[in-house]
């Protein structure tokens, strides 16, 4: 373990794809955060929140993880209510708020056009991630919010997709006992159309954190 984990730069070549997008972004929205979103939380959590990319108007705005959009609402009110974080979610980085036992990782630090990665850019960006959980020494579980997060973590792991299948609610036990669990993401598609309810993702959330004590 190592308290410093690899982290990619504000200017980070590896995908030219996500590199063109965000230098398109920083000429429309000086403004705005425009580069990889760094994790949040403390080092020392027993709980991962695994995500898919930041959202180009949420984290690639605010530059802070589901802040600013639809996704972190149902997150950050499910935090709060289980003591994972402290304070009140404003949709802004400077609202206060503080996680506790948790910390927020996206699988992909750049935002993707069309918010979806390609399976190339996954890839290179899992060497963040790996980094991410050598660096947390209490790591008990990782929440993956979609299918996309869920098979990162796998590939971590060197572990093939289809030992370890995505399905809400499913919970598998990685080399080293560490768990996978996996959430529906806590998108506005999956929220607005009734696919993950409050209480469908509040159960994940309890469920993980009685299994981690």
């Amino acid at each position: 373990m190592t308290d410093v984990a690899e982290s990619p730069g504000r200017d980070c070549p590896l995908c030219p794809r996500l590199v063109e997008y965000r230098l398109a972004n920083r000429a429309k929205w000086p403004d705005w955060h425009n580069a990889p979103v760094p994790c949040w939380g403390p080092r020392d959590a027993r709980l991962m929140v695994l995500g898919l990319a930041p959202g180009v108007k949420g984290a690639n705005r605010t530059g802070r993880p589901f802040t600013g959009d639809h996704a972190g609402k149902l997150l950050y009110a499910t935090l709060l209510k289980f003591g994972l974080a402290r304070g009140a979610y404003r949709e802004d980085p400077r609202d206060g708020m503080e996680l506790a036992g948790v910390r927020i990782v996206n699988a992909v630090r750049c935002v993707p056009p069309e918010n979806l990665p390609t399976p190339a850019e996954v890839a290179t960006c899992n060497r963040f991630l790996l980094a991410e959980i050598g660096a947390m020494p209490g790591l008990k579980a990782v929440l993956a919010l979609g299918l996309v997060a869920h098979n990162a973590l796998l590939k971590s792991h060197r572990i093939a997709a289809a030992r370890m299948k995505f399905a809400h609610g499913a919970v598998h036990e990685l080399p080293g006992g560490v768990l996978l669990a996996d959430s529906y993401h806590v998108s506005r598609y999956n929220t607005q159309t009734g696919r993950l309810t409050t209480e469908m993702f509040e159960a994940v959330v309890a469920d993980v954190l009685r299994r981690i004590g």
